[in-house]
């Protein structure tokens, strides 16, 4: 199978890569993420995608376009609905995705996102299973959470650059920010106070 495997980064994709193989898959990187800010953020996950493809020895197609402006005008507007930023995210990664596999002649595509233990995976996987319908591609669907602690360890016998944070400069700001995570805590002791009074 001619599988083309979009990148987040070169640490989310040591399992995956690992996993296809030992099923007989030989996969092709592509890295396509808009969503990564600031800039040297971004830069470092491309270095580091690169690099975890030489040294494993696969073949990586890279779109190198910064797209702070474009980013920021989808994200923007998409954050007036709930969970609708990373919908957006997913769906503009996941399209190109699968709109690049099915334009050179690819079987089939997958993504790396389905690595994360932090992703929404039911959204992205009827999200992908979208866009293959759409494009007339395959989508290739596995679930490489199970192998989560695997990956980690990988990148890091690998010295991959690992991230701290998802990749937009809003979850970077969620990452860090004491007045969200203190906003967070108090949310959900206020819903835990709520199921306790309905008897949940």
């Amino acid at each position: 199978m001619n599988l083309l495997l979009h990148m987040c980064c070169g640490p989310c994709s040591c399992y995956p890569v690992k996993k296809l193989r030992a099923d007989g898959i030989e996969p092709t990187g592509y890295f396509f993420n808009p969503n990564i800010h600031p800039y040297k953020e971004w830069d470092n996950r491309l270095k580091a995608a690169k690099e975890f493809a030489q040294k494993v020895d696969m073949k990586i197609i890279t779109d190198e376009n910064y797209m702070l402006r474009d980013f920021l005008k989808k994200a923007l507007a998409a954050e007036q609905v709930e969970n609708g930023r990373c919908r957006m995210c997913y769906t503009w990664r996941l399209e190109q995705a699968a709109r690049f596999a099915a334009e050179n002649g690819f079987d089939a595509f997958t993504s790396t996102l389905f690595y994360s233990i932090y992703q929404q995976h039911d959204l992205m996987k009827e999200t992908a299973q979208h866009f293959a319908d759409l494009y007339g591609i395959k989508f290739y669907y596995e679930d490489f959470r199970s192998g989560w602690q695997e990956g980690i360890d990988i990148s890091l016998e690998l010295e991959l650059y690992r991230q701290p944070y998802c990749g937009c400069i809003f979850s970077e700001e969620e990452r860090y920010s004491k007045a969200i995570r203190k906003q967070r805590k108090k949310a959900a002791k206020e819903r835990k106070k709520s199921l306790i009074e309905v008897g949940v």
